[in-house]
Formats: structure tokens, C-alpha cells, sequence
């Protein structure tokens, strides 16, 4: 596979993240999992300094949450059908955190339901597990709550204490997961696949956050906090023979 570099953040500007590539999504409705926290667009939740983004949760009130956290999307900034991802970073430490990085379809945004619209992790990890990384595809004929969702899980040590590479290669017939260059995963298209099998034919957007938690991150521990998700970059590539 070709592929030609199409966007990256360097995180080179202190302050708030770069509008030209970043969307800070708010709001503390629980997001389909319980969750906790309160996403804003404040500094005190994300900003860039010396070179890395820092995506920080917080005990605190704040609208009907009792945390504060921020989740940024590229959203009508950035899309992607195909192509290569990379995001080099340091996960939190603390009981009662789920940081992710994932994708959507960009049709969920214009009411594809989810998990019709399709949801691709390339990492996710609570923090009650520490080291252990989850990838994965939701679609809606395997996902979540049906539990069939095609899965891999790793561990690795010093995910929380170093930064490392989370990388996703995503052809036509298959999508990939990596750290640090090594491949942990591959699921495949299906044979004859319908949209419900495998939505992973039409625009997605990237989603990186911390969410506290809810069915998945479990109860939380207030003295584990602040917890700090540390991004020093993120380079999307697409296929250099692929609209």
C-alpha cells in the first residue's frame, strides 16, 4: 500500500488546540454508557503546551457531572475513507478512566444511528486495567451489545508511564491495529458483506478523549485525579490512489 501524508498536528502552537483541525464536542448527557463526565471547551480540560496536547479530567461539578474531561473530534474538518493514522501518546494513570482513540461514520452526525453508522477503536483502555489495550469494530450486525464485535486485546507495559504509537491501516478489504509498529490485530472484510456487516466503505471522522466512568470505566477514584491523556502528535495519511 501507497500512501501520501493528508493532515498532521505537531501540537507546535501553546494554548487551545488548533480549530483547523480540532471540534471540542460538549455536553454531560452520559453518552450511551453512563459516563460521568462533562465535556467542555475549556483550557482547564484541553490545551497544548510545550509541544503536546493535554487532555485532562477533572473532579469537579460542573452542568450535572461531578467530572470534567474534553473530547475532540475532526468533524466537519477532517474525514477519512481508507488510509493510515498514527496518534503518538501517553495514557492516563487513574482508577475510573476510559481514554480512547476512535472513529465514527461522518453519517451519524446526519441521523445514521448508532452502530449502523459503523465505530472503529483504535485504542481504548480503563484505567482499573491498566496496560491493557482493546481494538476493535462495531457494525450493526457485531457490536457491543450483542457482544460479537470483532476484538483483539493486548498489554503492554509502560503505556501509562511512556508515549507510544497507536496506529490503524484501513484498505478496502481489511483494518489494522498496531503499537509501535508492531501488528496486533487484522479484521477482514467479510465475503459478499452487507452495510450492516461492514459500514467501513463511507466517511469517518477521529475522536480522541478521556471518558470517566460509566458501563466500561467502572467506578472512579477522586484521589487518582487530575488524570492527564498526553498526545504529542497525530499524522493521517491517505491511500495515494484512493479519492
Amino acid at each position: 500500500m501507497t500512501y501520501e501524508l493528508d493532515w498532521q498536528d505537531n501540537f507546535d502552537k501553546d494554548g487551545a488546540p488548533d480549530s483547523t483541525h480540532w471540534h471540542l464536542e460538549t455536553g454531560g448527557h452520559g453518552f450511551g454508557n453512563n459516563e460521568e463526565q462533562y465535556y467542555t471547551d475549556r483550557l482547564e480540560n484541553a490545551h497544548v503546551k510545550d509541544g503536546t496536547l493535554f487532555i485532562v479530567a477533572k473532579r469537579e461539578d460542573f452542568g450535572n457531572r461531578h467530572y470534567t474531561s474534553a473530547k475532540l473530534t475532526t468533524f466537519g474538518k477532517h474525514h477519512m475513507t481508507g488510509g493510515k493514522i498514527e496518534v503518538v501518546a501517553r495514557l492516563p494513570k487513574g482508577v475510573g478512566t476510559w481514554p480512547a482513540i476512535w472513529l465514527l461514520g461522518v453519517n451519524m452526525q446526519s441521523g445514521v444511528e448508532w452502530p449502523l453508522c459503523g465505530e472503529i477503536d483504535i485504542m481504548e483502555h480503563v484505567g482499573h486495567n491498566p496496560g491493557v489495550v482493546h481494538s476493535s469494530l462495531h457494525s450493526k450486525s457485531n457490536y457491543l451489545f450483542l457482544n460479537n464485535q470483532p476484538v483483539e486485546i493486548v498489554t503492554r507495559e509502560g503505556l501509562q508511564d511512556d508515549f507510544h504509537a497507536y496506529q490503524m491501516e484501513w484498505s478496502k478489504d481489511a483494518i489494522g491495529f498496531s503499537i509501535d509498529g508492531v501488528r496486533h490485530a487484522t479484521f477482514s472484510r467479510p465475503d459478499n458483506a452487507t452495510e450492516e456487516q461492514w459500514p467501513f466503505d463511507k466517511p469517518f471522522y477521529l475522536i480522541m478523549n478521556i471518558a470517566m466512568g460509566g458501563s466500561w470505566g467502572g467506578p472512579i477514584k477522586d484521589s487518582d485525579l487530575p488524570a492527564i491523556f498526553a498526545i504529542r502528535s497525530v499524522k493521517v495519511w491517505k491511500e495515494a490512489d484512493r479519492p
